[in-house]
């Protein structure tokens, strides 16, 4: 369907084998990386957001060297429109056609990959969440969701009144500015007003599914398995963990067969300290094992 179109030595990777990508997708050509390795389990990481395949702080680079020292290649791309790739750019919403070039073009390129995982961060896990959801791909046997973004106006007001004003209420500070009427009008205001919100559901208009509910579905239909990493340190894993809470889409998202769930004490959104990045590559890598 979109084959690789040329392959190009990458130097100074920590494996010294890298090779650049670059592949079709609906007519754009996109740049990817490509870190070989030997077994049939292969590893797409897809990138979130405006970010391109290096990611924050090199994050992608340095987990794609580490699961290819483990045995599994991985390649990191560029979607449409980022970095290195061509064509207009889009919102994680409609990235389903370049996660399948890209899955196409990683068995191209390492032709013993008969497995795929999807390995996504913030609207990346998203992402791979709506490729499921618009083609099931009997590939895809495996999802790695870090701090997926589901966020909405009722999911952001339940996050800021439980673990915002929530805190507040507790605080000798607050009560003090409230009761000597420098922050009543804002604060009473503000908290109401989340309290409405969070009352609210996702909703996509027109008859159409809001994106979250997309997700849910493909959560629930998925017959592999998913590892759910959050970092305990991050808005967007709180809304995340509200959501399937509150969210009916959602109910018994966390009892699904095949579910292993890891948060990382302390961690930022894009798992920034040198530890916490460790720790990722380290769960990742053993889940990725532990799939045979």
């Amino acid at each position: 369907m979109n084959a690789v179109a040329a392959a190009v030595p990458e130097p100074g990777s920590a494996q010294g084998a890298e090779t650049a990508l670059v592949f079709n997708c609906e007519g754009a050509q996109l740049a990817g990386i490509c870190s070989p390795a030997p077994s049939d389990l292969g590893v797409v990481v897809v990138v979130g957001g405006p970010q391109y395949r290096a990611g924050s702080h090199r994050q992608f680079v340095l987990l794609a060297r580490q699961l290819a020292a483990a045995g599994f290649p991985v390649l990191r791309f560029d979607v449409r429109g980022m970095g290195d790739s061509e064509g207009v750019q889009r919102s994680f919403e409609s990235l389903t056609p370049d996660i399948a070039a890209a899955i196409a073009a990683l068995c191209v390129h390492q032709p013993q990959v008969r497995r795929i995982v999807l390995w996504g961060l913030c609207d990346g896990a998203s992402a791979a969440l709506l490729y499921l959801h618009e083609s099931p791909d009997a590939r895809v046997q495996g999802l790695v969701l870090l701090n997926p973004w589901v966020r909405s106006e009722a999911s952001l007001a339940r996050t800021h009144v439980k673990h915002y004003y929530l805190q507040r209420l507790l605080q000798r500070e607050f009560w003090r500015k409230l009761f000597s009427g420098r922050v009543a009008r804002v604060a009473v205001s503000g908290l109401l007003d989340n309290l409405r919100k969070s009352r609210g559901a996702a909703g996509g208009g027109s008859g159409t599914l809001a994106f979250q509910q997309r997700m849910a579905a493909a959560w629930r239909a998925f017959p592999g398995r998913i590892l759910l990493v959050l970092s305990s340190n991050d808005y967007t894993a709180r809304e995340f963990q509200e959501t399937i809470r509150a969210d009916p889409a959602w109910a018994g998202a966390m009892e699904r067969q095949g579910l292993t769930t890891h948060e990382v004490a302390g961690a930022d959104h894009t798992f920034s300290r040198i530890a916490d990045r460790l720790a990722l590559e380290l769960v990742t890598a053993r889940w990725l094992q532990s799939l045979g």
